[in-house]
């Protein structure tokens, strides 16, 4: 399998740090800073750094939120609060509306095509740069809990992985353009509107469960430590809002497209994550819309009038000539009402814990999503394409000693996350090295010289050559060689219901003329259709053989497998009494029960000091 790569040495010959301390310690290590210089313990001027929460959810589209949209019914308190006190971005969208592409190039700030993140199956090179690298050369303890749809190398710069992967790490979901008429077995489909409902477990869960479990224990841990030498956190705790089915063929090819089971061959159905597909929901966060009258999408576009795109996305996903009725979209989107308010708890019990803690006021919190969901909107549901609720995503950083709380209108992208984390840790991206993101820093302090401008790049399920956005100021475009352009004045039609070119505007009107026609400039002059269309048929040939090779005969997994010795965990003889003071109880107290902190003044499991 590829190697775990964890972190890339400085540009000078200063040798690598030292091995990484076991799984949840935060002392001890070598940290670095930007010029690859290696301090002792993080520290080299004095300066205490704030700790980094990035809060990430899977499938959250923002339109659909309650802090951009008043009139949702989505049931959201604490993601509501945080927002309260955030810089809050108004227009932020995905680099790529397809899970992993968006999260590589997140994590990397650069576009899909530049790093080859073309699909769901695709492998960032280890030598490219991440928030993570950046960050550990700052002296922090990078951390992941959850999901990120690494392919290979597993880490990527984070120096810690509480959990494994809930998507497999290999080539097993690779598209096939030259065959675009093929449904491939782990499509989205047709069942999970068709099956939506609560539920009393599902994979989906489980998984969440651990993240959380894992996230928490890590903190826990964290302020156990005590701040002699334990070094600043940078947590990233990805939660999956969504499902995936897997459909297993009895006979024949092609079962998948037939959620009713009327073709010939039959199936086995498994569950392989949550709720996007299917849309299913644990009955307590079902029962808080009970009595909800579930609003039904407000576009509704018959499928005959469907732009090209839209019309392959609905055979891909099973949809074509497959509608669903007013009460299968009511519970579809009920049940994803109700796992979008599972993540607002999760995410209020993770900002509780840093309260209780006492480490709300020394930790950056940020908040986003890796792409949104159409949820019927326009007769489209999930991604994987360019309109608002599929790739439009929420996006909060609050602070509050830095930063007041403010709307940003301006469009920004996640692709921008990591340039700023590294503004907000006191370093720059290296100027020598390729990146897309542009700082959000002007904007978070209210100044001028914030960016308006995103571009965002799709190459995966459901076209068949690159699909490309541009969103700049009030105007949105979109191009692709197999389909064409579309233009929508989001200004003036929020809703995208009016395809500028579609309707002949770009010809008849002279404003909307000029912009249409520097758009298509700016698109040939800044991709080669045709290089990247290539590029991506290569890429996709060499996986599909190979992954054809990997599995037959004994099969060698490249998913995560995390550290959890139970030797190492709990009171056990080997382990220094020092350490197990630290782990016996928080926050310490003295001889009278007074807290202390993490400052351990007396015993506190039977002996101290010695």
């Amino acid at each position: 399998m590829s190697p775990d790569l964890n972190s890339l040495p400085g540009a000078d010959s200063t040798p690598s740090p030292t091995p990484p301390p076991p799984i949840n310690s935060t002392r001890g290590t070598t940290a670095s800073n930007s010029n690859g210089h290696y301090f002792p313990n993080g520290h080299h001027d004095g300066e205490k750094r704030p700790n980094i929460l990035y809060v990430m959810a899977d499938q959250l589209a923002a339109p659909l939120l309650k802090m951009y949209n008043p009139t949702s019914q989505i049931l959201t308190p604490n993601l509501d609060a945080l927002a309260a006190k955030s810089v809050q971005f108004d227009s932020a969208y995905c680099p790529s509306p397809l899970c992993g592409p968006s999260r590589m190039s997140m994590i990397t700030g650069q576009l899909p095509m530049k790093i080859g993140a073309f699909d769901n199956a695709a492998q960032i090179s280890s030598d490219i740069p991440t928030y993570a690298h950046y960050l550990r050369l700052k002296g922090y303890h990078t951390v992941l809990a959850g999901k990120m749809h690494f392919v290979g190398d597993q880490l990527h710069g984070y120096e810690t992985r509480l959990t494994s992967d809930i998507y497999p790490g290999d080539f097993g979901w690779v598209p096939n353009w030259e065959e675009p008429e093929t449904r491939l077995e782990w499509y989205h489909n047709a069942s999970s509107v068709l099956q939506a409902g609560s539920c009393v477990r599902s994979n989906q869960l489980d998984y969440d469960e651990e993240v959380m479990y894992r996230s928490r224990q890590f903190l826990y841990d964290f302020v156990r430590e005590g701040e002699g030498g334990r070094r600043p956190f940078a947590l990233t705790v990805s939660l999956t809002l969504r499902h995936v089915r897997v459909f297993v063929s009895g006979r024949g090819a092609g079962c998948m497209s037939d959620p009713h089971g009327t073709r010939e061959g039959g199936y086995d159905v498994v569950s392989l994550t949550h709720p996007h597909d299917p849309y299913t929901i644990e009955q307590k966060y079902w029962d808080l819309y009970e009595n909800v009258d579930i609003d039904l999408p407000r576009v509704t576009i018959p499928q005959e009038d469907q732009d090209p795109h839209s019309k392959r996305l609905l055979k891909v996903c099973d949809l074509w000539d497959n509608p669903f009725s007013d009460e299968q979209i009511k519970r579809a989107r009920r049940a994803y009402y109700g796992a979008v308010s599972y993540v607002d708890d999760c995410l209020g019990q993770l900002l509780t814990l840093l309260k209780q803690l006492k480490l709300d006021e020394d930790t950056i919190v940020i908040f986003s999503g890796d792409h949104g969901d159409m949820l019927g909107e326009r007769g489209l549901w999930y991604k994987m394409s360019y309109f608002e609720s599929s790739v439009r995503v929420p996006l909060l950083v609050s602070y509050p000693k830095r930063f007041e709380p403010r709307r940003v209108s301006q469009n920004v992208s996640t692709l921008d996350i990591l340039p700023t984390m590294c503004d907000l840790v006191g370093t720059k991206p290296w100027a020598l090295l390729p990146m897309d993101g542009r700082s959000l820093l002007p904007h978070l302090e209210g100044r001028e010289g914030g960016h308006d401008e995103v571009f965002a790049e799709y190459t995966g399920e459901g076209t068949v050559r690159p699909l490309m956005m541009i969103r700049r100021g009030r105007w949105k475009y979109v191009t692709c060689p197999a389909d064409g352009s579309q233009l929508f004045d989001l200004r003036a039609d929020p809703l995208e219901l009016r395809d500028l070119v579609k309707e002949g505007v770009v010809r008849t009107d002279e404003e909307t003329k000029e912009v249409f026609e520097a758009f298509e400039r700016e698109a040939r002059e800044k991709w080669d259709f045709e290089g990247i269309t290539k590029e991506v048929l290569h890429s996709q040939r060499k996986r599909r053989l190979v992954w054809g090779a990997l599995t037959k005969g004994r099969f060698e997994s490249w998913d995560y497998n995390p550290i959890d010795d139970g030797r190492e965990k709990y009171i056990r003889s080997h382990i220094p009494l020092d350490d197990l003071e630290r782990r016996a109880r928080y926050p310490a107290v003295d001889e009278s029960g007074r807290e202390t902190g993490s400052r351990i003044v007396t015993d506190q499991a039977g002996s101290h000091g010695q």
